[in-house]
């Protein structure tokens, strides 16, 4: 890696991925400079951020004035997302926050380090012309991803893609048990720590169904060549399977901060000693299922978004936002989610060749739907 720093922007540098990015940073303090910083409403956190830091930019989404003695110019994520000092944009924010600057980074070129699946659900075709237009890379964070581009380089296209999933805290429950899960029991996933949209999409496996279709834009592989298989060791994070039937697998400690330095420092690979190393000698095995979409039938759901396509996806995406805060709120249960899901899809009139305005309509009209059904559902 050169000698010159990489400045970076982070966006949703409050939340879980964002913490960790700025860990990374931290433990590679010679290689990064913080240019800007962007959060949602956690103010607190952001100004602590930018003490430390010492941002140029900051931005947050909250009607709150200006916290005193915080550094940093206020600049819109979209503006953040162009700056032409920024050799690195981060976009680690959550739902469809992060759309409209993953747009604007890929439309000014730039090297996106990508964490914000929701944007390529919604708008993958979109994004990824105008990043191949305009010679912008998207680096992706997401392990699965992460595994998936390493096992790429140098190859031919894949055969098959072969994204694992750990299978969430509920594997062995039944409908019923399934049925009674609680928002805090569903929070404690078994080998990730991630923020509560994530984690809650892990354990309905809505989060491999938006990654099979982030998956077919990123490596422009048709969805029938995407498949999941249930991991729980979080060992291996993703298979790439070629034309002569070998397999190429990436494997790691499950941290998030190794495909997010990854990301940041490609395409060398440095040492981090804050990173746990794999010890072979304690591992006891490495088992592999297939998924059960009849209890868990937001992968499947996922998949017929994809395959119907069009604004189908982005209905998708929006319906699950509001469907899993409606879950974390109380006012649903887990089992609601997929069936509230379905019936979205079921209502939700399909543009086939979206622009950017369909997109943004579609997820309109889609939490409209979703909130529509959650009060029918609350009648009863």
């Amino acid at each position: 890696m050169g000698t010159s720093i990489k400045n970076l922007v982070v966006l949703g540098s409050t939340g879980s991925i964002g913490r960790q990015t700025l860990d990374v940073i931290r433990a590679l303090p010679q290689l990064f400079r913080v240019i800007a910083l962007a959060a949602g409403s956690n103010v607190a956190l952001l100004q602590e951020q930018a003490r430390e830091f010492k941002p140029d930019y900051i931005w947050y989404d909250t009607p709150q004035p200006v916290p005193p003695n915080i550094y940093g110019t206020l600049l819109p994520l979209e503006e953040m997302a162009v700056l032409s000092s920024a050799d690195c944009i981060v976009i680690a924010t959550s739902g469809k926050a992060g759309l409209k600057a993953t747009l604007a980074a890929a439309r000014a070129g730039k090297n996106i380090a990508l964490s914000n699946k929701e944007s390529l659900v919604m708008a993958g075709e979109i994004i990824m012309a105008e990043a191949k237009n305009n010679g912008a890379s998207i680096l992706p964070v997401d392990s699965e991803h992460s595994a998936v581009w390493q096992c790429l380089r140098g190859e031919t296209a894949p055969a098959r893609i072969i994204l694992t999933a750990s299978g969430g805290p509920f594997k062995g429950f039944s409908r019923e048990q399934l049925a009674g899960v609680t928002p805090e029991q569903a929070l404690n996933h078994p080998s990730w720590k991630m923020g509560k949209k994530v984690t809650i999409d892990s354990a309905t496996l809505m989060n491999k169904g938006l990654e099979i279709i982030e998956a077919r834009w990123l490596f422009d592989v048709p969805v029938e060549k995407i498949d999941v298989v249930i991991h729980p060791q979080s060992i291996i994070h993703s298979m790439v399977e070629f034309a002569d039937g070998s397999i190429k697998a990436q494997l790691s400690y499950p941290d998030m901060r190794l495909p997010i330095q990854y990301a940041l420092t490609f395409p060398d690979r440095l040492p981090n000693p804050d990173l746990q190393k794999i010890d072979w000698y304690t591992m006891k095995d490495l088992t592999f299922s297939r998924p059960d979409t009849a209890r868990f039938p937001c992968l499947r759901l996922a998949v017929d978004a994809i395959k119907q396509g069009g604004t189908c996806p982005a209905a998708l995406c929006a319906a699950d936002e509001t469907a899993v805060e409606m879950f974390l709120a109380g006012q649903i249960r887990f089992t609601d989610i997929p069936e509230i899901l379905e019936q979205v899809l079921n209502e939700h009139t399909p543009v086939t060749k979206p622009s950017l305005d369909d997109i943004l309509e579609a997820d309109t009209a889609a939490r409209k739907i979703t909130r529509r059904i959650m009060a029918n559902r609350s009648n009863r």
